[in-house]
């Protein structure tokens, strides 16, 4: 008789169900994924979640991506990228501009989908009103004109170039070419990652680039050392890091050298707030976000670190990652970790809807105050910069104020014939730079505590935390991960020579 050789459906039936219990054995005995914690949303804790995820490339070892946490102990993402709306209008609080060669913001902005605009007049050199005051007169001002043609507009702005040029001369260029300079040593770090190493230290990653000597010594050196005149270091360049960094000539030269490349052509921002880049890496990189959740303590119990809440909450977690600046923040090590000692530098940002005095600034009336008012270093000096952020109607203007010191309303009564709103926001906003300076490691403990704001000694800026991040990233992966990471493939770099926004120094 024939026999059919194929096994019969039912024999098959019972062959699963006898085989079930070894295949649920064996796929419940696979180990799970580790797991990343990340203290801190801002652009440094989002862009390591974004490059873990789209550098991760699974292994026989590592199969299966990491699961990453992020604590924010604010209610919003973002860290110091925040918004304020000031008479139905929002605007920028915190970090507010980029940089045309800001290529992983830009990156993150064609990503996410989000629209790019210029900043207000008054942050853009090209059209804005320039005014340096010394506490009693304008030591220059730019010209003035009201008028919406773009011929007359035009002449204005080169009759305010030849102004500036008579008064700075070719110091000028020799200044542009120091940050050209600077910014073209920073592209180093877009170059492919073949040709990149992955940095355990700040002090490594400056070296390789070539910036590690700009932060051995002041600003105030560096630009007297390629013979800038004593005038332009004393006013406009004093003017650019007041405004940018709250502090004098005298911070560590890279950090100026970044301050100044912040004052030039191209600038842009993020349209409905910048803090939309955190928030959209955030959700496009699977992560389990904790907010309002502030972490009080990590201690690493020799496989894994345990993070604590002030929610009463424990973490387990095999990688740590802080993206915070630890030094006004209450977090307990466990063994205890050290770090240099560094100071943040406080900016209060006070934003006014209202008029400004111009008895104030010895004048007769509002339109012949600058759209921007920097100044020079004096202690006596009770702000750093006031601006217009938009102009509704010749009695109703937004004004937004850095200083270093709260505005009390006294003071801001004296400065204004009126206002209608003001709100205060005091930042921890950047290190209080000090050359030489001294930077943390990128590994708080050998093993598998990361610290992303290690780099902020040298500058702090969004983009340079993005910079940082992605180095992070890069080594967690590679100490971690091993060989289930950077893979080339995944790691796809930046050209210098992409179609970006013109840079104009």
């Amino acid at each position: 008789m024939y026999s059919d050789p194929k096994p019969s459906f039912s024999f098959l039936i019972l062959l699963f169900l006898c085989l079930q219990p070894l295949i649920f054995s064996l796929s419940t005995d696979a180990s799970p994924p580790p797991t990343v914690c990340i203290v801190g949303s801002g652009i440094g804790g989002s862009s390591v979640a974004h490059f873990l995820r789209h550098y991760f490339h699974p292994s026989p070892s590592q199969p299966r991506p990491p699961n990453i946490k992020i604590f924010e102990r604010s209610y919003v993402v973002g860290g110091r990228m925040a918004t304020v709306s000031i008479g139905g209008e929002t605007f920028e609080a915190g970090a507010s501009i980029l940089h045309p060669k800001n290529y992983h913001a830009l990156n993150y902005s064609n990503l996410l989908g989000l629209k790019v605009k210029p900043p207000p007049a008054s942050e853009d050199d090209d059209s804005m009103s320039l005014g340096i005051w010394d506490g009693k007169k304008f030591v220059f001002k730019t010209l003035q004109v009201d008028s919406k043609f773009p011929l007359v507009q035009k002449i204005v702005s080169y009759v305010n170039s030849f102004r500036i040029f008579f008064r700075y001369g070719f110091s000028l260029l020799k200044m542009g070419s120091f940050v050209e300079s600077t910014v073209d040593s920073f592209l180093k770090y877009y170059e492919s990652p073949e040709r990149r190493p992955i940095f355990e230290t700040v002090d490594e990653m400056l070296k390789w680039a070539g910036l590690y000597n700009l932060t051995t010594q002041t600003l105030r050196d560096e630009l007297i050392g390629i013979k800038l005149s004593p005038l332009l270091i004393e006013e406009l360049v004093t003017v650019i890091t007041r405004i940018n960094y709250g502090q004098s000539v005298y911070i560590s030269g890279l950090a100026g050298a970044v301050s100044l490349a912040g004052s030039g052509g191209g600038l842009w921002s993020v349209d409905g707030g910048n803090w939309q880049m955190a928030s959209g890496l955030i959700n496009s990189s699977d992560v389990s976000l904790h907010l309002n959740e502030e972490i009080e303590s990590i201690s690493y119990l020799g496989e894994y670190y345990e993070l604590n809440s002030t929610k009463r909450n424990s973490y387990s977690c095999e990688v740590a990652v802080v993206a915070t600046p630890l030094d006004e923040v209450n977090i307990r090590f466990s063994p205890a970790v050290s770090i240099p000692e560094r100071k943040l530098q406080h900016t209060h940002a006070t934003f006014v809807r209202g008029l400004l005095n111009p008895a104030y600034f010895g004048l007769r009336t509002v339109a012949e105050i600058p759209e921007l008012v920097g100044t020079l270093e004096d202690p006596d000096l009770p702000f750093t910069c006031i601006s217009v952020l938009k102009q509704l109607d010749e009695n109703d203007t937004t004004y937004k104020i850095f200083s270093r010191e709260p505005m009390s309303d006294a003071l801001l009564d004296s400065i204004f014939s009126a206002r209608l709103q003001t709100n205060r926001i005091n930042w921890g906003a950047y290190p209080h730079y000090k050359a030489p300076e001294l930077f943390a490691p990128f590994i708080l403990d050998g093993q598998h505590l990361y610290y992303v704001n290690a780099f902020e000694n040298a500058a702090s800026t969004m983009e340079t935390s993005a910079v940082a991040a992605e180095n992070v990233a890069r080594l967690i992966l590679s100490k971690y991960f091993s060989e289930a990471s950077l893979q080339s493939s995944n790691l796809q770099s930046f050209s210098p020579d992409a179609d970006v926004s013109h840079f104009d120094l």
